[in-house]
């Protein structure tokens, strides 16, 4: 059969991928060894906040709230908004005080809560409470600007309410036989090889290899071992629960051989040291990370491929002393491999180089350990000065902005006026309207009005009120009597005549030539005078008013 597309031949017959390249059982292709190549370290303890799953999805918030700018942004596009809001409100006409924009901007100028005594205000005047329109909209302005610092300044002291800081100091015999940690090891060998390839598993070696001070055991007696077939190749795990840390250097060593067909050889490595604490099995601190050459290569032949890992303890005083052991990554050190295409074909037809030797040096730092606490950067005093300080900023740039505003635009040093002055205009008229009603239910006739020229309203009114000679309620038939009725042109009756109502001229009495004497002339002249008596006095009184 014809080899896969990326493959060399050896030996006439067997097939093998490129240098880099790793065997695709399922799809028969021998692909490029690409990954992430990123070393991921986690020391197990979380400062962030947690909240119940069940009422919050804390991780989705915290993709939106990964920083200060966020709450910033917020407050800078909901500030632009009001503003924007209420600068093209002030294009909409105020009317008679009854449509809906002057009750929008009529609400938005109670909202001044923050400068109603701090207007423009001329020389030697009484300072007097003015709510407007503009210092409502920086009211406002002021207050949401505030409220995103003052967001932002909650986010900071949640966040970073607290530095951590570290002590590192020499470690004594008891305090390390006090380190009782649940330990894994997975290493995995990036092939299409097996567990059936790999020999030699089972032994550890401590101290200095090839000097006074090396030590041979069973591995079992570290802990438990196996090995798992994974979609990546073959996984070594080593297991050791509540292990008593040797206080030394550890080797582990294996090695996949040649199988018929199955050749051992690899592209890389990956691996995950996890240390747990072994009392409440809360903590887990580990380190994973992907491990291979710059450019590809095939890891084939007598030489080792080490890896090297640092076991760093540490102790947690903010957590009640919680003793951890943090597995760091230190080194590769790679061994035999091939970079071209002639030298792997070489090496896969010598039975020498028939092997992949994987080591495992485990470097326990003992002498030294360090000592994490917190500290807190942020008092309530401090914290009080940040919210002053806060408030101070956001009241005094609108507050500048205000005072620019009225000193360049004279008509807003007085816009509170214009408001008030429609305002209580409606409030007159529906007052009034409501008396109207009041007369018509109570006395069942219409009141007095411009377009009628003596109503019983009008004259119920007169008798009411400067009259008075009659105490009884005035019937229907009554109003319907005095509506009929002619007004009496007798000097007398324009003083019981309402302030707001003026008479008709009085009628005057016309005889034929032989029955007219001097005496009806007179009097009619009399009758003429005391009316026009009577309108130049209501007209001295109105000017008086008006004045």
């Amino acid at each position: 059969m014809a080899c896969p597309v990326n493959s060399i031949t050896y030996n006439n017959t067997l097939c093998a991928c490129l240098p880099g390249y790793i065997s695709n059982l399922t799809s028969n292709k021998c692909t490029l060894f690409t990954p992430n190549s990123t070393i991921i370290t986690d020391s197990g303890v979380d400062y962030t906040l947690s909240f119940p799953e069940t009422l919050f999805d804390f991780d989705s918030i915290k993709k939106f709230t990964q920083s200060q700018a966020v709450f910033l942004e917020a407050t800078l596009v909901l500030l632009l908004s009001w503003l924007i809001m209420c600068f093209f409100l002030r294009f909409m006409k105020l009317g008679d005080g009854r449509n809906l924009w002057f009750n929008v901007r009529w609400w938005i100028s109670r909202f001044d809560i923050c400068f109603a005594t701090r207007h423009w205000l001329d020389d030697q005047n009484v300072v007097t409470k003015r709510k407007t329109e503009l210092g409502g909209a920086f009211s406002i302005a002021s207050l949401i600007l505030f409220i995103g610092l003052f967001a932002a300044l909650l986010y900071q002291i949640i966040s970073k309410r607290s530095i951590e800081v570290h002590n590192v100091r020499a470690m004594n015999g008891p305090e390390l036989g006090s380190f009782n940690n649940d330990m894994e090891f997975n290493i995995t060998t990036v092939s299409s090889m097996s567990c059936a390839n790999l020999r030699d598993l089972g032994n550890l070696v401590t101290g200095t290899p090839g000097f006074f001070d090396q030590r041979v055991v069973s591995l079992s007696t570290f802990g438990s071992y196996s090995c798992h077939n994974s979609s990546k190749g073959p996984t070594i795990i080593i297991k050791c629960t509540n292990c008593k840390v040797i206080n030394d250097n550890m080797y582990i060593s294996w090695q996949f051989v040649d199988l018929p067909n199955n050749p051992a050889m690899a592209v890389g490595f990956e691996f995950n040291l996890s240390a747990m604490d072994n009392a409440k099995k809360k903590h887990k601190s580990f380190v994973i990370g992907t491990l291979k050459n710059d450019s590809p290569v095939t890891f084939r032949g007598r030489q080792s491929n080490i890896l090297k890992f640092n076991l760093f303890p540490r102790i947690y005083h903010n957590l009640h002393d919680l003793k951890l052991l943090q597995p760091l990554f230190h080194e590769f050190l790679p061994g035999s491999f091939s970079h071209d295409t002639n030298q792997l074909q070489a090496s896969l037809q010598n039975s020498i180089d028939g092997l992949v030797n994987t080591t495992l040096y485990i470097n326990f730092l003992s002498a030294y350990v360090v000592e994490i606490n917190k500290e807190n950067i942020l008092g309530p005093v401090s914290f009080l000065a940040d919210l002053g300080g806060l408030y101070c900023i956001s009241i005094g740039i609108f507050f500048y902005l205000l005072i620019q505003c009225e000193y360049r635009i004279k008509k807003l040093r007085n816009e509170d006026s214009i408001m008030q002055r429609i305002r209580n205009r409606r409030k007159a008229q529906d007052h009034w309207d409501k008396l109207r009603k009041y007369v018509m239910y109570t006395y069942g006739c219409p009141i007095y009005n411009s377009k009628t020229e003596a109503s019983c309203g009008g004259g119920f009114m007169l008798q009411s009120i400067h009259g008075g000679k009659s105490s009884r309620k005035p019937s229907r038939k009554d109003c319907s009597l005095s509506c009929k009725a002619p007004l009496r042109s007798q000097p007398q009756d324009s003083s019981i005549v309402d302030d707001n109502f003026i008479p008709l001229p009085p009628s005057l009495e016309c005889k034929n030539g032989s029955e007219m004497d001097m005496s009806d002339v007179q009097k009619n002249l009399r009758s003429l005078y005391e009316y026009n008596l009577m309108l130049r006095d209501r007209l001295i009184s109105h000017q008086s008013l008006l004045k």
